[in-house]
């Protein structure tokens, strides 16, 4: 399996509303329940009165698009960073998944994943 890095920053936050996500960037992902917006964006993107803000994210994208049927993906590539107790946050959408990992352990998120026979699009 292949995966990208997005050579980019991301954020991960929490906003009072929908309408204050800036949907004008390549790579914005909201989720809205009952008790919260959360919001995932580029860095450059995140909005001034957020509520919660979390930087320093970089992401990786399975390549390609993964049928509903497939199993384990995100299974076997969390387990192999939990294994190094490297925390990952997940987001998913119709096509495919991202796994957004700390800056500062990318390159060793990248290195465990090849050794574990992914292949890294840099």
């Amino acid at each position: 399996m292949e995966l990208i890095v997005l050579g980019r920053d991301f954020t991960v936050c929490k906003i009072h509303s929908i309408a204050e996500a800036d949907l004008s960037g390549e790579y914005v992902f909201v989720a809205k329940t009952d008790d919260e917006v959360s919001l995932v964006c580029e860095t450059r993107y995140t909005p001034q009165n957020a509520v919660a803000v979390e930087t320093g994210w970089k992401a990786l994208k399975i390549a390609g698009t993964l049928d509903f049927g497939m199993v384990g993906v995100i299974s076997r590539i969390t387990g192999i960073l939990a294994q190094a107790e490297l925390s990952v946050f997940v987001v998913s959408t119709y096509n495919t998944d991202y796994i957004l990992v700390k800056a500062s352990i990318l390159e060793k998120c990248l290195d465990l994943l090849e050794t574990n026979d992914y292949m890294i699009q840099r």
